[in-house]
């Protein structure tokens, strides 16, 4: 049976999107920003479709190719206090790259038979365990994969999914290398990550050697792309796929008020339509989004989708989110004015300035949630 791909609109997420290609038309390096339960999956494959790429650069499609990385594919690796763990782990990243740019780019159409050849012979090389120095060489072998192709006229464009996890498991010397090779073909090598954090705050949160990391971090610098909850249209378009896939249907007002409840953000607005027939006793006409949010928070699989938003905040963010439910007090200080922008650009909490400064927790069902749940962060 053929796996049936979704697709989306081509006016899907279309302001970050926009975005996006912008900085790949530059050459430049991209953070994708969002919480958990925003939807960047969706957003990935999205921008990593044929048809986006063509719609987005039309003639410059032609030469760009998109690579999916997901750190989650890496093999064991042996700890950290392991004889040469560094140099072993090194290697499983450029592995893991360097197998994706096959599945990606094979049957290689873009080069020549001799090219074609070399290219497998490098891919067969840097994993060939007989070799004494395979892990030291696993740079080497990449760095030719990467020149016969660019040769060629590509541009490759590595999409690294849960980077959070490729940040844990590999050395900052890793990312030096990932650097160094960007800085002999820029233009032509992109990197874009896609994290529940911005990659400064992971690495903080993770201890890792933030200068030995810092040359690959400021190629985000300028590009941080936050990602929040879908637009309106977005929203509507969500609803309409998963009536299709539940085989329901409901009316605008109980539409409407999902969409207000959830704030719009992805995962919470399947966790909330998938549970919407559970609730035969509601009475739709009486029901606010504050109500329906305080239900919706009774289901476990909406728990499990805002525990996954609270768990990809920090400690600054958490603490200002329970001090705007009232739960807590805070320290206006450098962290805390900083997370409460970066909450605000989440779409995870509104400023209000009249009559008074007030912060209000968004969306009504995430409020629920850490109301429900003072112990949270504890």
């Amino acid at each position: 049976m053929a796996i049936v791909k979704r697709k989306y609109g081509a006016d899907f997420r279309r302001e970050e999107v926009r975005r996006i290609f912008k900085t790949w038309q530059a050459g430049d390096a991209s953070s994708i920003v969002g919480v958990g339960s925003v939807g960047k999956s969706n957003l990935l494959r999205h921008i990593a479709d044929e048809a986006t790429i063509r719609g987005q650069l039309g003639e410059d499609s032609l030469s760009t190719r998109i690579i999916i990385v997901d750190a989650n594919l890496l093999g064991p690796l042996p700890s950290y206090d392991q004889p040469n763990s560094e140099q072993y782990r090194c290697w499983a990243g450029f592995e893991l790259i360097m197998h994706r740019m096959f599945i990606s780019l094979y049957p290689f159409s873009q080069l020549s038979a001799d090219d074609a050849r070399r290219f497998y012979d490098a891919y067969q090389a840097l994993q060939d365990g007989s070799n004494p120095l395979f892990a030291y060489m696993g740079v080497r072998y990449f760095e030719l994969g990467l020149e016969l192709f660019m040769r060629s006229g590509l541009k490759l464009v590595f999409l690294f999914d849960e980077f959070e996890e490729m940040l844990r498991q590999m050395p900052p010397k890793f990312f030096q290398m990932l650097r160094g090779l960007r800085d002999q073909r820029k233009g032509q090598l992109v990197f874009t990550t896609f994290s529940r954090s911005s990659i400064p705050t992971l690495v903080e949160r993770m201890n890792i050697d933030a200068l030995a990391v810092e040359p690959f971090v400021e190629l985000f610098a300028d590009n941080v792309i936050y990602i929040g909850p879908y637009n309106e249209q977005d929203g509507k378009n969500m609803l309409l796929s998963l009536a299709q896939r539940l085989n329901v249907t409901y009316n605008d007002l109980i539409n409407g008020l999902v969409l207000t409840a959830t704030g719009r953000f992805a995962g919470l607005l399947r966790a909330a339509y998938s549970a919407i027939p559970d609730a035969q006793t509601v009475d739709w006409e009486k029901q606010t989004a504050e109500t329906l949010g305080a239900w919706l928070v009774t289901q476990e699989s909406v728990r499990a989708e805002c525990n996954s938003i609270w768990m990809g905040l920090n400690p600054s963010e958490q603490l200002v989110l329970k001090a705007a439910t009232r739960m807590h007090t805070y320290s206006i200080n450098k962290d805390t004015e900083t997370a409460v922008t970066k909450l605000v650009q989440k779409k995870l909490l509104r400023v209000s300035k009249q009559p008074e400064h007030t912060l209000t927790v968004e969306p009504p069902v995430f409020r629920s949630f850490l109301l429900t749940n003072p112990d949270l962060g504890q």
